[in-house]
């Protein structure tokens, strides 16, 4: 099976704005050695975490929402500095066109694969490198990916789209659920409602059997309840308190002392995001007065997105798209992502 020499795709030259983003049709293909496995992109989702890196959002300098990110930033990547250049792209569904030896996969099979890729080490159990990141990702034709993070979907009855639209919002938003957690007769809170890491929560704490509420705006109440959702607030409403075992949040900010409010005494509040800014306002006596349990969330362990892959191929979770893109579109994709105008996700196809 021949395999070309060189790929189209897009490579982050640094921090900054779009024009950070680089279209090349001159990128080296990765050969794959032992224990990996090329992966041929079948389709790539967006995602906040991408726009998050670009701009440098994760150096501790920069202390406001992700769209208000507007000074130099060296090390604003998951992990600190990011070796550029970087292609990016956390979430992939692609098909296997080669392996090194050991892998146990062959080529033809459809594939994904977490964006968060564990890599304990000593006096890190918890130790893991982002795809897109760390290591490249999905955002040109091929990938080169170790075969012992890869899941094999290839009966699953979802999309190319739709399994790519899957890795990261699903798996933050059911490590969540995992972590704190949520079960049937649970009345949970989801912030961020209509997007795609809110919108997967929804869904799969609706499958845990729990009532769920979300927050969002009015214009996309009805999407929200259409993935599960018992009732929606308004975003900037004032919250009813000591309603909720748990909250979901994605957004922190101003909103955040209200959320804890929210919760009934004991209840479980868990973060893996703060788009509205990541520096918060905390009265302890709400917290610990009231039994409060926090969870910061971006470890997962490998049954979260091991329950995910079972789901994808039976059928039983499917997101929901609002709009394609071509690869070389990942602008505008990132322009619309950020205006907040279209809910759950969109996706780039190379």
């Amino acid at each position: 099976m021949s395999i070309p020499k060189t790929m189209s795709g897009v490579y982050l030259m640094g921090h900054g704005g779009p024009e950070v983003l680089e279209w090349r049709e001159d990128i080296p293909v990765p050969v794959p050695g032992p224990g990996q496995v090329l992966v041929r992109v079948a389709a790539a989702g967006v995602n906040n975490t991408d726009i998050n890196t670009r701009v440098g959002w994760y150096s501790s300098d920069v202390t406001g929402a992700t769209d208000a990110v507007d000074q130099d930033v060296e090390a604003g990547g998951w992990g600190g500095a990011l070796a550029f250049p970087r292609i990016q792209g956390g979430d992939l569904c692609g098909i296997v066109k080669a392996v090194g030896t050991s892998t146990g996969f062959k080529p033809g099979q459809r594939v994904t694969c977490p964006i968060n890729l564990p890599r304990p080490r000593p006096g890190n159990p918890t130790g893991f490198i982002a795809l897109g990141s760390e290591i490249d990702g999905a955002f040109a034709q091929y990938c080169l990916l170790a075969a012992d993070d890869l899941y094999d979907v290839s009966d699953s009855p979802l999309s190319d789209a739709e399994i790519a639209a899957i890795p990261c919002a699903f798996g933050t938003a059911e490590n969540l659920l995992t972590r704190s957690g949520v079960s049937a007769g649970h009345k949970v809170l989801i912030t961020g409602a209509s997007g795609g890491v809110g919108l997967a929560a929804v869904q799969l704490a609706a499958l845990r059997g729990a009532s769920v509420w979300g927050v969002t705006s009015a214009a996309k109440a009805d999407v929200v309840k259409s993935q599960g959702a018992t009732e929606t607030f308004d975003r900037g409403a004032l919250l009813p308190q000591d309603m909720f075992d748990v909250v979901i949040d994605v957004v922190g900010g101003p909103a955040w002392p209200g959320l804890i409010l929210a919760l009934k005494p004991g209840g479980n509040y868990a973060v893996s995001g703060a788009i509205a800014g990541p520096i918060v306002q905390a009265d302890l006596r709400d917290i610990y007065l009231r039994d409060i349990t926090i969870h910061g969330c971006t470890h997962q362990a490998f049954e979260v997105f091991g329950r995910l892959v079972e789901l994808m191929n039976s059928g039983r979770i499917r997101p929901l798209i609002s709009k394609t893109y071509a690869l070389r579109e990942i602008g505008q994709a990132q322009e619309d992502f950020q205006s907040k105008t279209l809910p759950g996700k969109l996706v780039l196809v190379p």
